[in-house]
């Protein structure tokens, strides 16, 4: 039987203000997914998980035909399976460093495959880190000096240049 659910949500999100950081976690493979929302859920982070590209995209109200309610969607960072059918975790990552609302959300591409030329093309797209699969606890912690915080507005590290 398919999975036909698009997103999960960790249940670690019982307090009633949300000031944990969000990561959205985007993979193929179930086993993958399940493996980064328990290590971001032991780092104190809300996970949203979703199957592929263009659920993800979705979820940030990135798809075809939908407008981005930057206001309404908090992800301080969002981690991509390079490897995924239908949508590569490239070209994910570039349709979000394109849109003017989301492009400032640190990006994150993972891979079991050690290519150098895939790995260059992901940091020079944009993406914050490459790392190998699978992912380890010491990675989680790695990757939290890149969750960048909401702020009222916008997020840190943005800058108001017009």
């Amino acid at each position: 039987m398919a999975n036909t659910s698009s997103f999960s949500s960790s249940p670690s999100t019982k307090f009633s203000f949300d000031e944990k950081p969000h990561v959205l976690a985007v993979d193929d493979n179930l086993i993958d997914r399940k493996v980064i929302e328990r290590l971001f859920i032991n780092s104190t982070c809300k996970v949203t998980t979703a199957e592929n590209g263009k659920r993800a995209l979705e979820y940030l109200g990135l798809a075809d035909g939908q407008h981005p309610n930057h206001n309404d969607l908090k992800v301080n960072l969002i981690i991509t399976d390079y490897s995924m059918p239908g949508m590569t975790g490239y070209e994910l990552l570039k349709r979000i460093k394109e849109s003017p609302t989301m492009k400032e959300i640190p990006v994150v591409v993972v891979s079991s495959e050690n290519i150098p030329t895939r790995i260059n093309q992901c940091m020079q797209g944009g993406a914050q880190e490459f790392l190998l699969k699978p992912l380890q606890l010491s990675d989680a912690t790695k990757l939290r000096c890149h969750i960048k915080k909401p702020l009222q507005g916008g997020f840190a590290g943005e800058d108001d240049h017009a």
